[in-house]
């Protein structure tokens, strides 16, 4: 088990900030941070924690550094739908709501999904049972044959953007359970290796053949600002806007201009 000031070491490094600096930032000396470190002084509990502040520590990590150093952890974890998380609950519902008839969904810092709005349904009507039990996974749901893959027209830009996104999240929190999904999922191939990008695009759209035409997607996450609650911490909506007339209008109006074969 690492001492608090091994963890400390540990994000200070992944951060690549220099003791100095990490001092500067919390109001410390030098010295105090090198000592804190090498384990010859305990620090307080306000010290760790605003030590973790300037680090950018995630709370559940936070919550760690706090037991190294012989406290009890301050952040609490809760579902979403806690009678605590009531306000943020209904928040979230209310987001969801409001962006139909546009999907939108709600995901955990493993890429769970906890929320969905209706719009998201009809997606999920295509994909097989097994893929739908909890907890439901979009990078599975989105990579496997049996999920959405069938329906995406430029797959490896998608897995080379959830690459790229899980990459960034690892360096910033490293997690063994995100590590092993972007093993089995993620890792690239010889053919993800040329180095083959995409011109002229400022966001690179998802595109999915449904019923016979091409629907062109982009996204935005929205996360909590300044949370207390680890879940909170954790959780992304990620909602989905037509790239162009043609897609909205599918959302708008899903029958209008579907060739009539192609309906179910």
């Amino acid at each position: 088990m690492y001492t608090v000031g091994e963890l400390l070491r540990q994000w200070r490094q992944r951060r690549g900030i220099s003791q100095l600096d990490l001092a500067i930032a919390a109001d410390v000396s030098a010295r105090h941070v090198s000592l804190v470190e090498t384990g010859k002084t305990r620090p307080s509990a306000d010290m760790v924690l605003r030590l973790a502040d300037q680090l950018h520590v995630p709370l559940r990590d936070r919550n760690r550094l706090l037991l190294a150093a012989g406290f009890a952890p301050r952040y609490a974890e809760r579902p979403l739908d806690d009678h605590a998380l009531s306000a943020a609950h209904d928040a979230v519902r209310r987001v969801l709501h409001a962006h139909e008839p546009y999907p939108a969904l709600v995901f955990d810092r493993r890429w769970n999904i906890v929320m969905t709005n209706r719009a998201v349904d009809p997606f999920f009507a295509q994909v097989h049972p097994d893929l739908l039990r909890p907890p439901v996974n979009l990078v599975r749901l989105g990579l496997d044959p049996r999920g959405f893959a069938p329906m995406v027209v430029n797959l490896a830009d998608v897995r080379a953007v959830f690459r790229t996104r899980i990459n960034r999240q690892l360096a910033t929190a490293p997690d063994p359970e995100l590590t092993a999904l972007y093993e089995e999922l993620l890792a690239p191939e010889p053919e993800d290796m040329s180095g083959q990008r995409i011109d002229g695009d400022v966001l690179i759209s998802m595109i999915l053949r449904v019923a016979g035409r091409e629907l062109r997607l982009f996204s935005t996450i929205t996360t909590f600002g300044t949370p207390t609650d680890i879940t909170l911490d954790e959780v992304a909506i990620e909602s989905y806007y037509p790239a162009d007339a043609e897609t909205a209008a599918y959302f708008t109006n899903p029958e209008a201009g579907t060739d009539k074969s192609t309906r179910r």
